[in-house]
C-alpha cells in the first residue's frame, strides 16, 4: 500500500446486549493522570550551586571577565534543562471505531482527549494502522469494504476490497497482505495492499471474525462464531491445514510473542482456549469467575498480551471488566472495573498504558499497565468497537 497509496489516494449496529445499571456503589472509574517532578531542572539548578561552591574567587583585574565567562557557561545548561522540561511527552495517537455513530474517534494519549471526529462509512467496527503507520484501515461492515484514512491528514482518501460484512482482519509483517474475515459470506479475503487489489477468498467456517497471524507470518488463525473453530491456515498456500474446535462464540484470537500458543476468546463459553499451534489442539483454558455476576455476564472477546508474554489482559464485555491473567499459569490475579460492555484494546507502543473500547457507555478506559489500575475514562462516539495506536 505505501508507496502505490501515497500517489494515488482518492478522496443497524448488532444490539448483543441492552444497556447495562451503572457499577456498584465505591466501584467507579478512576479519574485524572498522575504528573511527574520536574526533576531535569532540580538537578540542572543543583550542578550550577555546586560549581558556583568549588570555583576560587578570581583574581584582581579578572572579575568582570570571570564574571561574563560564568555567565555564560551557566546560562547554556540551564536554558538546557528549562527547554527539557517545557518539553512535553511524546504523545501517541489512537483511533477508535465507533459502530453506531459511524466515526472514528482520534484521541491524543498526552492530552487524554478526543482531538478529532472522522466520518466514515456504515457499521465501523476493526480498525488497524499500515505498517508504516502512515495510514489507518477501518471494517466498514454494511458498507462491505476497508475505508483508508490517512494519518497525516485525518480524512478518509482510498478504499479496499473486501468480501461482504468485512469484521476483523490482520496484515502480514511487511505490510504487503491483509486478510479480512467477511462474516456475512463465511470467508478471509485476501487483499495485496500496494496494488489494492483482492487476490481471491479462502472459505472458512460459519460468521467468521477473530483474526490473526503468527510472528514468522506463516499461518494466518481465523475463528468462526458458529461454527466454533479455530482455522488454521497456511500463508503460503492459503488453505486450511486445521480446524480446532473451541467453546461457543469464538470472538479473538492472540499469538503469544514467541508463538508457541494461541489464544481464542470463546463469548457465550465463557473461556479462553490456549491452543497449541504445532499439534493443533486445546492444551488448556481460562476461566473467570467474579463475585456477585452470573456466569452468562462474563463474555471473554478481546485479549491483549504483553511483549514479554508474562501478562495478558482479557475484555470480559458485559461484565464490565478487563481480567488480568498471569499467562504461564493461566489464572486470573485481578479485575479491572471499566466501562460498560468492553470490547477491544491496545497497547501504546510504550506499553505504558491499555486503552479499552466500551460499547454501551460509549467511552475508553485508560489503564496504567504497570499498575493495573484505571487512571482515566475518556467520552468518544456511539456503540466505539475498535481501536489501534500509532507505531
Amino acid at each position: 500500500m505505501q508507496a502505490e497509496m501515497s500517489d494515488v489516494m482518492r478522496s443497524s449496529p448488532r444490539r448483543d446486549d441492552a444497556a447495562l445499571p451503572p457499577p456498584p456503589a465505591g466501584e467507579g472509574w478512576g479519574e485524572g493522570v498522575s504528573t511527574r517532578d520536574n526533576t531535569q531542572e532540580k538537578r540542572a539548578l543543583s550542578r550550577i550551586a555546586s560549581s558556583d561552591a568549588i570555583r576560587p574567587p578570581p583574581q584582581a583585574g579578572e572579575v568582570k571577565t570571570a564574571r561574563g565567562q560564568m555567565s555564560r557557561m551557566l546560562r547554556a545548561p540551564l536554558l538546557l534543562a528549562l527547554a527539557l522540561a517545557a518539553t512535553p511527552a511524546h504523545a501517541f495517537i489512537a483511533y477508535v471505531s465507533n459502530e453506531k455513530s459511524n466515526t472514528v474517534s482520534v484521541i491524543d494519549t498526552d492530552s487524554w482527549t478526543v482531538t478529532k471526529t472522522i466520518k466514515v462509512g456504515q457499521r465501523p467496527r476493526g480498525i488497524d494502522f499500515t505498517r508504516d503507520g502512515k495510514f489507518v484501515m477501518v471494517a466498514v461492515g454494511d458498507d462491505d469494504t476497508i475505508q483508508v484514512i490517512d494519518a497525516k491528514t485525518q480524512s478518509v482518501v482510498d478504499s479496499l476490497p473486501s468480501g461482504p460484512d468485512p469484521e476483523l482482519f490482520a496484515q502480514d509483517a511487511a505490510g504487503k497482505i491483509l486478510y479480512v474475515a467477511n462474516e456475512n459470506d463465511n470467508t478471509v479475503t485476501v487483499i495485496d495492499l500496494e496494488k489494492r487489489a483482492r487476490l481471491g477468498d479462502i472459505q472458512v467456517g460459519v460468521e467468521p471474525e477473530g483474526m490473526t497471524i503468527s510472528p514468522d507470518g506463516k499461518t494466518l488463525i481465523n475463528t468462526s462464531e458458529t461454527t466454533n473453530m479455530a482455522h488454521f491456515i497456511d500463508t503460503s498456500s492459503r488453505q486450511i491445514v486445521a480446524n480446532v474446535l473451541v467453546d461457543a462464540r469464538p470472538r479473538f484470537a492472540e499469538f503469544k510473542h514467541d508463538s508457541s500458543e494461541v489464544w481464542v476468546s470463546s463469548e457465550i463459553g465463557g473461556t479462553v482456549s490456549v491452543i497449541d499451534p504445532k499439534k493443533h489442539e486445546v492444551i488448556g483454558k481460562v476461566t473467570f469467575e467474579i463475585p456477585g455476576l452470573r456466569k452468562e455476564a462474563i463474555q471473554p472477546v478481546g485479549i491483549g498480551m504483553t511483549k514479554d508474554d508474562k501478562t495478558a489482559f482479557v475484555a470480559l464485555g458485559p461484565a464490565n471488566r478487563i481480567a488480568v491473567v498471569d499467562v504461564a499459569s493461566r489464572k486470573v490475579t485481578k479485575y479491572l472495573l471499566v466501562g460498560q460492555r468492553v470490547w477491544h484494546m491496545a497497547f501504546t507502543p510504550d506499553e505504558k498504558y491499555l486503552l479499552t473500547t466500551n460499547g454501551v457507555s460509549n467511552d475508553v478506559s485508560v489503564i496504567d499497565v504497570a499498575a493495573q489500575k484505571v487512571i482515566k475514562t475518556i467520552q468518544v462516539g456511539e456503540l466505539p468497537w475498535g481501536i489501534t495506536i500509532a507505531p
